[in-house]
């Protein structure tokens, strides 16, 4: 049987990893910048983490939500302290794409309403709705085309505001920055413009923090800094540090009835270990706190390399774009020549996506591999 080709394969093999550095089989050391698709948050094999996962699949790995998981209570609580809503509650999935999917439904549930609003490059998964609102016709099978999803640029107030003119919306969907396109980000006026719209329509707020979320961009979900409190939130990649799992955390004020959403594997014993393990090594070891600060520095220094065209982002998910390379040349110039993974989006872009314990050597290392790479 051969595999199906789900992406382009570097032909490069990482068979171990600590921190944010990856090695081969012969022991070639890569600086990983990022992390698998911003999945890695504490950093590879983080000793925490392994024991919590070990200890628990040797005691029980899985069981379905038909029975008491005291897991599922234990992360909850310490969610809901670590971002700032504890008072919403939370539907444990297995991925971003089902979390938005899950979300959507529940907006539509609630409202009664059918239709939804996007965002142009918007990027939410590869499941029915997710692809459905997600601004890529490449992705979208005839199955998943239709007239319920409406599309608008990012920021435009007025176009925004014309498109909820009527009461069909069932939820407007936007990522905290966009990621896939290239990180683009919506201003703090925007995201407080959406907010009143919303609430003045009926229209429930979908906050997309499946990569901007869980301490990424300096605080824990990307739309604090602007302020405000979205009705539903959704959030995975670095929520287990690799281990499948995705979150909806839903307001208070929404009526999510028992049997709207469902799942076998979500929120299974295993995940919440990884889980439960994440946000206690991102609280001692002051993660958030040192995404923030080596993000900044890491933007700031950047921003002063000759080329270097334009740095967007904030915190530890940063798009760059450099005069004389397309994104891919970039990435496999550092790559193949420095020992260096990098993401890319769009045609330009290049993605920095490490773990949140990324260090300040660590960034200094990229800095000067970086320097001598497009020198």
């Amino acid at each position: 049987m051969n595999l199906f080709d789900v992406y382009s394969l570097y032909d490069i093999e990482p068979v171990a990893g600590k921190g944010s550095h990856v090695f081969t089989e012969d022991g070639t050391d890569y600086l990983d910048l990022y992390g698998g698709h911003a999945v890695i948050s504490i950093g590879h094999a983080h000793p925490r983490y392994v024991e919590a996962i070990s200890r628990q699949a040797g005691r029980l790995g899985f069981y379905s939500n038909s029975v008491v998981n005291s897991l599922q209570t234990e992360l909850a609580e310490k969610l809901g302290k670590a971002s700032g809503y504890d008072d919403y509650s939370l539907f444990l999935c297995n991925s971003g794409a089902e979390a938005n999917e899950n979300a959507l439904k529940l907006a539509s549930f609630a409202t009664g309403r059918k239709k939804v609003l996007a965002f142009s490059k918007a990027f939410h998964g590869r499941t029915s709705g997710a692809v459905a609102s997600t601004d890529n016709p490449a992705i979208q099978a005839p199955f998943n085309k239709t007239d319920n999803v409406v599309f608008v640029p990012i920021n435009d107030i007025e176009a925004t505001r014309k498109a909820l003119s009527s009461d069909e919306f069932a939820a407007v969907i936007i990522e905290g920055i966009q990621g896939v396109s290239g990180i683009h980000e919506p201003t703090p006026e925007f995201m407080r413009f959406l907010v009143k719209v919303c609430k003045m329509t009926g229209t429930l707020l979908i906050l997309d923090e499946i990569q901007s979320g869980y301490g990424r961009t300096g605080k824990f979900f990307a739309h604090q800094h602007s302020g405000i409190h979205p009705d539903i939130i959704t959030c995975a990649k670095g929520i287990a540090n690799g281990f499948p799992m995705g979150a909806v955390l839903i307001s208070p004020e929404i009526e999510a009835k028992k049997g709207m959403l469902g799942t076998t594997f979500g929120g299974n014993h295993l995940a919440c270990a990884a889980a439960i393990a994440v946000l206690d090594v991102m609280e001692e070891e002051r993660l958030v706190e040192n995404a923030a600060e080596v993000g900044e520095y890491l933007i700031s220094e950047l921003r002063k390399i000759p080329r270097v065209k334009e740095v967007r982002g904030r915190g530890l998910m940063i798009g760059m774009e450099v005069e004389g390379f397309t994104g891919s040349e970039l990435r496999k110039k550092l790559l193949f020549g420095h020992h260096i993974f990098t993401g890319g989006a769009g045609q330009l872009t290049v993605r920095l996506l490490p773990a949140l314990s990324l260090s300040k050597a660590e960034a200094d290392q990229f800095l000067n591999e970086f320097k001598e790479a497009i020198r």
